[in-house]
């Protein structure tokens, strides 16, 4: 059934002043609106509202955090340490894949990581992940870190980093080329992309919650010099907002009466072309964080042969060296509690991603009977045999 307005276009007794014998839409460009490129809103606008860095934010920490550590003492590897105790359960509410989570993740969305070591009688107990948002660093007179303070609310911590063996704080960063304390963040050069992808979106939900407005102009044919009066015009869109918008009026045929013509008005193909603006910006986003498009579902990408291809990558260019990193990292920072020189490394024998990639080089080095049994085990990653054990 259609809808009339029987009674909206009398003559009235007031016309609207300089009233026009037809309406038209115009647009144009304007200056494009960035969000700031503070922590916090970079965080709010890429990890909690645009999914794509989202995933990609996921997919690298939880590919960090599932690969097994391994840790070692010169060419010896530890099967039984203190820090390998603590790793494995770093405080009560996290296991190592949790915190190495936690790690990845602020480096990722803030450029920053924060990791407190709790220590009793000189020995690390509990290893905590703190909020980079909360953090500020101290610097001294000469601009190397002295501090840092952690404010929650009104309360405010300090950690002096002279502190011996251990200082308290681990600070990770990811490079930036003009501060000397802070790390940059992927988002911030993905920002202008995560912004216009967060635009596509909020685009089609609006063409969803308009989706019985047909997109086009009312023309008013009255008598030549007359227009519609303000109280006309402003109970024609009345009209228009409570029967013909939203999704439970889509379809609903325009009745119209008084004069008046639908015009209806197509999208350009600049307009048209959002779709794939919309999927350029995924792709630039997925290249800031060093995941390959394809693993995000992101049509068109045709870089890697196959998915197995493109998964490697992720693992090859970006999860294992920026696990590498990290563990290097702690096992630096605490290895002189226990006054030794420690080293942590991934196990890449337990990354089934690089399966394949392993048994060729197995294969290889097997068949290199120029290699002593030391020197295989040396290609291949493992510590030499100890001749001792074995005599005994």
């Amino acid at each position: 059934m259609g809808f009339a307005f029987p009674r909206l276009f009398r003559r009235a007794p007031h016309t609207k002043s300089g009233g026009f014998a037809a309406f038209a839409a115009l647009h144009g460009g304007a200056r494009a609106v960035w969000s700031a490129r503070d922590p916090a809103t970079l965080a709010r606008e890429g990890y909690q509202r645009n999914p794509v860095a989202h995933r990609a934010v996921r997919m690298v920490a939880e590919a960090a955090g599932g690969v097994p550590l391994i840790l070692t003492e010169g060419e010896r590897e530890l099967d039984a340490h203190p820090l390998l105790d603590l790793l494995g359960r770093p405080n009560p509410r996290q296991g190592k894949a949790g915190l190495v989570e936690a790690l990845v993740s602020h480096l990722l969305i803030s450029g920053d990581a924060y990791l407190e070591a709790v220590t009793l009688d000189g020995e690390p107990r509990e290893l905590h992940v703190l909020r980079p948002d909360r953090m500020r660093v101290l610097p001294d007179p000469e601009g190397w870190p002295e501090a840092y303070e952690y404010r929650v609310g009104a309360e405010v911590s300090r950690f002096d980093q002279r502190a011996e063996p251990t200082p308290p704080i681990l600070h990770l960063t990811l490079f930036h080329p003009f501060d000397d304390h802070y790390g940059l963040s992927p988002l911030e050069p993905a920002a202008q992309a995560v912004d216009l992808h967060n635009a596509a979106s909020a685009w089609n939900k609006a063409l969803l919650d308009n989706a019985a407005r047909p997109s086009g102009a009312l023309v008013y044919k009255g008598p030549e010099g007359q227009g519609l009066s303000d109280d006309q015009v402003e109970r024609l869109k009345a009209e228009l907002e409570a029967q013909f918008s939203g999704a439970a009026n889509a379809g609903r045929p325009l009745l119209l009466d008084g004069g008046l013509d639908w015009r209806p008005m197509a999208l350009t193909p600049q307009e048209m072309d959002f779709l794939q603006a919309r999927n350029a910006a995924a792709r630039d986003i997925a290249l800031a964080f060093g995941v390959p498009p394809m693993l995000l579902g992101i049509p068109g990408d045709a870089t890697y042969a196959n998915y197995s291809e493109a998964n490697r990558a992720l693992w090859r260019q970006t999860a294992l060296p920026l696990l590498s990193r990290i563990a290097q990292s702690i096992a630096g920072w605490l290895g002189p509690a226990w006054g030794a020189e420690l080293a942590l490394r991934p196990d890449l024998d337990a990354v089934e991603a690089l399966a394949g990639e392993r048994e060729a080089l197995w294969r290889r080095v097997t068949a290199a009977t120029f290699l002593s049994d030391d020197e295989k085990r040396a290609a291949v990653g493992y510590q030499p045999r100890d001749r001792r054990r074995d005599e005994a």
